[in-house]
C-alpha cells in the first residue's frame, strides 16, 4: 500500500503515520508534513519522488500530476486503466490524508488581504480529497484526524477497511470540501448580490440535542460558519451549568437572548414556547427581571430568561427564586453563578458577548445574515428584519400628540413587538410590558388578549401593533381597556375611521409606515 499525507492540521498526523509505517504502509508526504515525519523517526519519501518534478511556485504546485491523480483515480478493476498506468510507469495510491489552509480563520480577521486571503484558498490538497473520495472502493479519503484511530484499527484487520467505513470517509471527504467552498464564495460574493442563483450554507455540528421538539424526534444544533461577522448569540456560548438542552430550549433560549440584543438599555426578556411573554427594561438585572416577569407570571413558568448584562448576585437570587428552565447573559458574577448552580433543573449559558453598543439602531443583525424558514421541498430566505427606527418617519395622526413619556414607551413597544409573533398586540407602560397577543389569526383576538393579560393594568398603557388594524373595533377593544396611546404601521383602508375613534376616545396614534409580522 501507498499514502499520501499533506495535511495543514497536523494534530495526531505522526502517530497516525506511525502506524501507517508499522503496517508496511509506503508514505509520501509534502513540505511541513514531509518535515514533521522526518523528524519523528518516520521513513517518509517526498512526493516529488513520484511526480519527477520538485514543488513549484511557491508550494502552489506540488501534488498536481498524473502520475499522482492517476495513482488515485485508477480503477483497479478495469484493465485498461491498469494497462495504462504499468504503460506509464505509475503506481496505484491507496490512502490519501489532506485537511485545508485555514482559509475560514484568515478571512475572518478584518486586517486581511485579498492576496493573503487568496493564497489561503487550498487547491492541492482539495483535489487530493476528492480524487480520492471519487475513488474510496479503493482508496481511503481522510482528512479529520479523529478518524485516524478507526482507520488504524480497521486496517490491522485481515479484510481491511469495509465499504461502509471507506463511503462514510469519503462523504465526510466531499462534505469537508463542500464547506470550504462555501465560506470561498461567501468571502468573494459582493455584499450587494443578496440572493445568487445558487447558495450553500455552511453549518458545523456544535451538539447533539436530549431531543427535537417532541420525545420521538431526534435533534441536532449546528452553527453557521462563515469568513463574514457572525452575531454573538447561543452558537457561542458556553453552557456553565444544567442538562443537556433539548430543540425547545435553546429555540426559546435563542429568541429571549435576540429580543433583549435589541436594547442598549439593560433588558430582560422570558420566551415560552416561541412566544415573548415578558420584557422590560431596568436600573438594573434584578428590576428589569421583576417588570418582565410581572408582566405574565403564570406563563413565564418553565421559560428561557435572557439579559442583556452580566448576572450579579441580586439578579440572580431573584431568577433563582422562580423556575426557569434555561437563563442566557453575557456572563455571570461568581458569586451568581454559584447561586443559580444551586437549581438542578436550570440551564445556563454565557455567551461572552460586548453587547454595549448593541441595539442601538434597533437591530441585532449584521450584514450578510439571512432568515431561513423550511418549507416542504425548500426554503424561504429574507434579510432579517432589522430596519432601525430611524429608516421610518414616524407620523402623528390624531389631533393629540402623545406626550414624553407616552412617546418613550411606544418606542419601547414598537421595539417589543418585533419579537412577537403575527398578528401581533403588545402593551407597556413605562418600560415594561403588561400585555401580549401572539399568534393569533385576527387582530381583534390579539388586541383582545393582550388587554385580558394586561387586566388592570391596560389602563394608562401604550399598544403597540405588528400590523395595521382592518377594523375600527379593534381601536375600540383598546380604548375601552384604557389604552391611551397606539403606534402602528397605518395602511388599512379604514385608516380614516380608525383615526376618529382614536379622537373620540382623546387617544394618540402614531403611523410608522413600517410593519413587523413574525410569522
Amino acid at each position: 500500500m501507498r499514502a499520501i499525507l499533506s495535511v495543514y492540521d497536523k494534530t495526531g498526523v505522526v502517530d497516525f503515520a506511525r502506524g501507517l509505517e508499522a503496517l508496511g504502509v509506503e508514505l509520501f508526504s509534502t513540505g511541513g508534513t514531509e518535515g514533521l515525519l522526518r523528524e519523528a523517526g518516520i521513513n517518509v519519501r517526498g512526493v516529488q519522488e513520484i511526480t519527477g518534478f520538485p514543488e513549484m511556485l511557491g508550494g502552489r504546485v506540488k501534488t498536481l500530476h498524473p502520475a499522482v491523480h492517476g495513482g488515485i483515480l485508477a480503477l483497479r478493476d478495469d484493465p485498461g486503466h491498469l494497462e495504462e498506468m504499468a504503460r506509464h510507469g505509475l503506481q496505484p495510491i491507496d490512502v490519501v490524508v489532506s485537511n485545508l489552509y485555514p482559509f475560514l480563520s484568515v478571512a475572518r480577521d478584518s486586517g486581511t488581504q485579498l492576496a493573503v486571503a487568496l493564497d489561503n484558498i487550498d487547491i492541492g490538497g482539495h483535489t487530493l480529497l476528492r480524487a480520492a473520495a471519487k475513488n474510496f472502493l479503493s482508496v481511503l479519503a481522510i482528512c479529520d484526524p479523529r478518524d485516524y484511530d478507526a482507520v488504524l484499527q480497521e486496517l490491522e484487520r485481515d479484510r481491511g477497511v469495509s465499504a461502509d467505513s471507506r463511503r462514510r470517509l469519503a462523504a465526510k471527504a466531499f462534505q469537508h470540501c463542500a464547506v470550504y467552498d462555501t465560506h470561498v464564495a461567501l468571502y468573494l460574493r459582493p455584499h450587494d448580490e443578496i440572493f445568487p442563483d445558487e447558495y450553500t450554507i455552511a453549518l458545523r455540528k456544535l451538539t447533539d440535542m436530549r431531543s427535537g421538539e417532541n420525545p420521538h424526534q431526534l435533534a441536532a444544533f449546528y452553527g453557521e460558519s462563515s469568513p463574514r461577522p457572525r452575531p454573538p448569540g447561543l452558537t457561542q456560548a458556553s453552557q456553565l451549568h444544567g442538562k443537556a438542552p433539548s430543540f425547545n430550549n435553546t429555540y426559546d433560549a435563542d429568541l429571549a437572548w435576540q429580543a433583549v440584543l435589541d436594547f442598549t438599555s439593560t433588558a430582560v426578556a422570558i420566551v415560552k414556547h416561541g412566544n415573548l411573554c415578558g420584557l422590560s427594561l431596568g436600573e438594573s438585572v434584578a428590576d428589569a427581571f421583576r417588570k418582565a416577569l410581572a408582566t405574565d407570571p403564570q406563563t413565564a413558568f418553565g421559560s428561557a430568561v435572557a439579559a442583556n448584562r452580566v448576572i450579579d448576585d441580586e439578579a440572580a437570587r431573584e431568577i433563582a427564586a422562580v423556575f426557569f428552565e434555561d437563563l442566557v447573559a453575557p456572563d455571570f458574577a461568581a458569586e451568581a453563578l454559584a447561586i443559580l448552580k444551586r437549581k438542578s433543573d436550570l440551564r445556563v449559558f454565557a455567551t461572552h458577548a460586548d453587547v454595549g453598543g448593541r441595539g442601538s439602531n434597533g437591530s441585532n443583525s449584521l450584514p450578510g445574515e439571512f432568515d431561513y424558514k423550511r418549507v416542504l421541498g425548500g426554503f424561504l430566505v429574507q434579510t432579517p428584519d432589522a430596519l432601525p427606527e430611524q429608516s421610518f418617519t414616524p407620523r402623528v395622526v390624531t389631533q393629540r400628540q402623545p406626550v414624553l413619556a407616552e412617546l418613550t414607551s411606544l418606542y419601547f413597544a414598537w421595539r417589543a413587538v418585533k419579537h412577537v409573533t403575527s398578528n401581533g398586540v403588545v402593551l407597556a407602560r413605562g418600560l415594561a410590558l403588561v400585555g401580549f397577543g401572539s399568534g393569533q389569526p385576527s387582530r381583534q383576538d390579539a388586541v383582545d388578549l393582550a388587554c385580558r393579560k394586561a387586566g388592570d393594568r391596560a389602563g394608562g398603557s401604550v399598544l403597540a401593533s405588528d400590523g395595521f388594524f382592518p377594523f375600527p373595533d379593534t381601536l375600540e377593544r383598546a380604548a375601552d381597556a384604557g389604552v391611551t396611546a397606539v403606534i402602528q404601521p397605518g395602511g388599512s383602508s379604514r385608516d380614516p375611521e380608525l383615526i376618529r375613534v382614536a379622537n373620540r376616545h382623546g387617544m394618540a396614534m402614531i403611523f410608522t409606515g413600517e410593519r413587523h409580522y413574525r410569522h
